[in-house]
This record gives C-alpha cells, structure tokens and sequence, in this order.
C-alpha cells in the first residue's frame, strides 16, 4: 500500500499545531509557579535555558547519526563491501558514547563544586567547536587514513561535551522546580532530543530533496555541521543570562560540598549508579533502533530512498514529543519509578513485533511501527532525567546523573546500530526485536530493585 507523502506533510503541520497548543497551556500554569521556586532566575529563562541546551546538543549529536549512515561510508570508509563500509562509519558513531562518561566525570566535578552555569556553558562549547570542525574535514580520497582518524577525534569531542551537557541541564531545570512539577520542568530538557532531531532530520531532508546527490555528496552534508556555530551562539547568550539554582547554592551555604565528587559517587551511592545505569538501558536502544538502525536497514534493505524514510522517521517523532509532556505529568501524579515500569513493560512487549512490521512490506504498517516505537521512547524518556536526578543529593547530583545516563548509553546505544545491522543481516529482523525485549527485561528488573530509600532525594 502507498503512502501518500503530501496528505503526510498536512499531518506533520496538523500535529506541530496541537503540540504547540498543548505546551502553551501549561506554560501558563509554569508561570503562575515562579513565586514558588525561591530563585533569581524567572521560569522562563529556567526552562528555555534548559530546553535550548539540549536541542543544540542533540542536533548536533543527530546531523553526526545521520551522516554516518548516508554520507560517511562513502566519503571516510571506502569499502567495496557496502556493509563493512556501514559498520566502520557506525563504529564512530560509538565512540562519543564511550567519551560521554569521561565528559560526566570532568563536568559533573566542576558542576559539584563551582556550579551548573559554568559547566553548561563550557560543555555546550564542547560540543560546538567540535561539531563545526567536523564541516570542514577533508575525505579518505584527499589525505587518506588521517580523514577517518580526525573524525573520530571531532566524535569523541562531541561525545565528551554531550556528557556534560545532559545532566546540568536537567539540574538546571529540576533544581528550580516546585516540588509538584519536578517531572515536568525536568521534561524541558528531555524535549530537547525530538526537537534536535525534527531539526536535523529536516535540515537533512531539505538539502537530499534540493540538491543533487552528487553536490550532497560533495559539499551539501558539510552545511548542518557548520551552520550549527549559530544555534551554539544563541545557546552560549541564554546560558549566561541564567544564574546558579538555588539547590546548589544552599548546598554550598550549608557547606554540603564534598572534596571529589566522583569519589564519593563510587564509594557511598554504588547502588544508585548501578541500577539507575540499567534503568535507562532500554530508552537508549529503543530510540537508536527506531533512528540509527530503522535508517539504514530501511535504505540499503527495504528498498526507500533516503528522502522517503527520513520524512517517515520526521513524522515518527512529533510522537515522540508529544509523549514526552504526557508521561510527565502522569510521573508527577503518580511517580517517575511506576511510569517508567509501564513503560519499560510496553517497549519489552513492543520487541515482539519486528520481524512483523518491517518485513511486511507495507509503508502504512512501518510508519505505525516507528510511530508506535517513538511513542514508547517518549513515555520512558519524559520521566528519566528527573528519576534519574533524585537517586542522588546535591552535592553529587551533577556527577551521579550524568554518569548514570552517560553510562546507559554506551551499554544501550553505543553499539546497538551495529548489533542490530549483524542479527538483521546474520539471523532476521526478529532477533532485533529479542534484543530489546532483553534489555527491557534487565531495566525492568533496575526498577523494581531500586527502593524508595535510594530514590529519596
């Protein structure tokens, strides 16, 4: 059955409205809170400065995701096996995942001991300078092995500033927040990642759709990279507006800081990292099947041109950013653990159904399922940052949270691409979807060890 891809654009148009509408209302209500939260920053500033932070990072972060699908293999990995080619672009997609944990150790020290706003703005620099290089590298074809190795240089930068940004804008956020709403100020942040990746799976899409391949090829994929140096402005000018959050500055009063806070991360709270870790393994590999793996399984094996899929994933992820405001205000009524154990029990149930879906050899029936996919990634995603923040108390919260998500994302997306591309092509499409029924399984089983006494703060 054919899609018709004009009646779909309406409906991307048609869902923006009602997301937007539904924002809008509760801001209103965000505002009325500003009396509450005892700062001297204004909701507005909290929120948008949390909020703009991470769609940077994540746009950043996705340009490199899909780049690595559609441009590198060719231009950094000359293979005659196109396969082996994917595979080795991938496997520096990877290596930021690797990085972020030493960016969460780095920036989380200095976020615990001088402050949120000046790690922020140092990890968004990060991550920019980094991003913006990437734009100018030249391919395989002019200086040989030394163009994928300054690649992986530029990823692990990327990497490195992603891990310090997650976290402190999430405190930022929560540490503002009153009690009643810490889900959903910790949910700004977490919109971030679909806004991020409408924007760079639109940026991508408008330049496949206006260009050549051979002129995409050549320069096109260069222009996301370097363009991003003007949303990192505007990120650097709102983050130095915002001032530190009065959690820490109470803390710092109250003289709860701690010498080396990775340290006392590891010796005091090893429950909280470990668990917490496996807790959010599964919102990390459902989100990179439905993105990175659906990609380039969807071009090289399901026969869609690159335009085609890209607006299928777009259309998927308005999903994923209006389950995002839901699944926070359904935590803040009835706690961030039991939404995440739903939604961690849907994904697991999700898993069963790849092989069907994808092998159905139906448009209608692969937009549902990554529609479906991105509205499970949203219910589990919305809650996570702000759960993740309360396993830990001020003084290492920075440290704690970054490096639990940080760590989440090398066991459940660092190489997820890469497995799934190997059982897809080695077994079938349903060894895809055991792999992430496991995984929920082993998060699941995070959340109900995790007790209300290690989620206390």
């Amino acid at each position: 059955m054919l899609l018709n891809y004009h009646y779909l654009f309406e409906l991307l148009i048609c869902y923006f409205r009602k997301i937007v509408s539904f924002l809008s209302k509760y801001f209103n209500s965000l505002m009325k809170d500003i009396s509450k939260t005892n700062t001297k920053n204004s909701v507005k500033h909290v929120l948008f400065g949390s909020l703009i932070g991470t769609t940077i990072e994540f746009f950043d972060f996705y340009i490199y995701a899909n780049a690595a699908v559609l441009v590198f293999p060719q231009l950094f990995f000359p293979s005659s096996d196109t396969t082996m080619a994917t595979l080795q672009s991938l496997a520096t997609f990877s290596i930021a995942f690797l990085s972020r944990p030493l960016g969460s150790a780095f920036f989380g020290h200095y976020g615990d001991k001088i402050g949120r706003k000046f790690t922020l703005v140092a990890a968004l620099l990060t991550m920019g300078i980094s991003t913006v290089t990437i734009g100018f590298l030249p391919s395989y074809a002019s200086i040989g092995i030394a163009a994928p190795l300054l690649l992986m240089l530029c990823r692990f930068g990327q990497g490195v500033g992603l891990g310090g940004e997650w976290g402190g804008a999430v405190l930022l956020a929560i540490e503002n927040a009153p009690p009643h709403k810490r889900a959903w100020y910790g949910m700004f942040p977490q919109l971030g990642a679909p806004i991020g990746l409408l924007l760079s799976g639109g940026t991508f899409l408008i330049l496949t759709d206006t260009m050549t391949n051979e002129d995409f090829m050549d320069y096109g994929w260069r222009i996301p990279f370097i363009g991003s140096s003007l949303l990192v402005l505007v990120g650097f000018y709102i983050r130095l507006k915002i001032t530190e959050t009065p959690a820490f500055e109470n803390s710092k009063a109250e003289q709860q800081e701690v010498k080396i806070p990775f340290f006392t991360l590891l010796k005091s709270y090893k429950n909280q990292l470990v668990f917490g870790t496996f807790a959010a393994v599964t919102a990390f590999l459902v989100f990179y099947l439905m993105t990175v793996f659906t990609l380039s399984w969807a071009t090289s094996d399901l026969g869609y041109s690159k335009r085609d899929f890209l607006l299928i994933q777009l259309f998927s992820v308005l999903f994923f950013a209006f389950f995002i405001p839901v699944s926070a205000l359904l935590a803040d009524k009835i706690g961030r653990r039991k939404m995440l154990i739903v939604a961690t029990i849907a994904i697991g149930i999700f898993g069963f159904s790849f092989s069907y879906f994808l092998n159905s050899g139906s448009t209608v029936l692969v937009v549902f399922f990554l529609c479906t996919g991105m509205s499970l990634m949203g219910l589990t995603y919305g809650p996570l940052g702000t759960f993740l923040s309360e396993l830990f108390p001020t003084s290492v919260r920075y440290s704690g949270a970054s490096l639990t998500f940080n760590l989440a994302g090398i066991l459940g997306a660092a190489f997820a691409p890469m497995i799934a591309i190997y059982l897809a092509s080695t077994y079938s499409l349903t060894y895809v979807g055991f792999y992430l029924t496991l995984a929920a399984c082993i998060s699941l089983f995070a959340l109900l060890v995790i007790s209300k006494e290690e989620h206390k703060f």
